[in-house]
């Protein structure tokens, strides 16, 4: 089954609770009836959530929805450009199709109030920031979607990026990852450097280490290992086919073997 079909389901997701359950019980309603423990009580966020596999892939997709429908409003206007991305890169059953749009709308209805849900599931993936950079990723394709990002998208995602723990800097190379794994006009203008994000008087080790370090993170496997859910792990290979690209374009410059 689906993750999709997971979290409407009730077999995973709404155990997850907080901020990222409330949106799933609201756009859901009498389904969240259905989604008990053992116990016979709904299951609630504490300090020490559950944290199996399928509740953090259905952790992150309840993120991706809430903070794609919140960045998609944050320019003031949510377009059909931005919408038909998001369903594109999740790859959503038309069965499913209803009830992701009912969280989408759920989350969208303000930009206001994304810090929550951004620090939620920064709490979850505090072990695996690689995760978290996917996500953004995942966003800053929606984002791009209409066309350039818009400036209160970007400021959007650099707000959710230092929830997420990441620097300035380390935004910055999150940005041209992103970029370069859309390809097009997105990634006209790739620093090669700036996707492996190092700088351009770095040393032929730094490089290199660089590249490993990216290339063992980024692996498809190791992410879906650490939760995401197999619905991304193509968006997952555009990101490493990106490194892998930026590399060799630094290898040819530098005359590296």
């Amino acid at each position: 089954m689906s993750i999709w079909g997971k979290i409407i389901g009730g077999m995973a997701g709404f155990s997850v609770g907080g901020p990222l359950g409330a949106v799933l019980g609201a756009a859901l309603g009498h389904a969240v009836d259905k989604m008990h423990d053992r116990s016979g009580e709904p299951p609630v966020w504490t300090e020490n959530p559950p944290r199996s596999d399928e509740e953090r892939q259905a952790a992150f997709t309840l993120a991706v929805i809430v903070l794609a429908a919140k960045m998609a409003k944050a320019d003031g206007v949510v377009t059909r450009a931005e919408i038909d991305a998001f369903k594109r890169l999740f790859q959503i059953p038309r069965q499913d199709m209803n009830q992701v749009g009912r969280m989408f709308d759920q989350a969208r209805q303000t930009a206001d109030g994304f810090e929550p849900y951004a620090a939620q599931i920064a709490d979850l993936f505090r072990d695996s920031p690689t995760v978290l950079e996917e996500l953004l990723h995942a966003l800053f394709q929606i984002g791009r979607a209409d066309g350039d990002l818009h400036p209160s998208e970007e400021a959007f995602l650099a707000r959710v990026a230092s929830i997420f723990g990441f620097s300035e800097m380390q935004f910055a190379a999150i940005r041209a990852r992103a970029a370069a794994g859309m390809g097009g006009s997105a990634a006209a203008d790739d620093d090669p450097y700036a996707v492996l994000g190092v700088a351009r008087d770095a040393s032929d080790k730094e490089i290199k280490d660089a590249y490993r370090r990216l290339v063992r993170e980024n692996h498809p496997d190791v992410l879906t290992a650490k939760g995401m859910p197999p619905e991304l792990v193509a968006n997952a290979n555009r990101t490493l086919a990106a490194i892998n690209a930026a590399f060799e374009s630094v290898k040819r410059a530098r005359g590296l073997k």
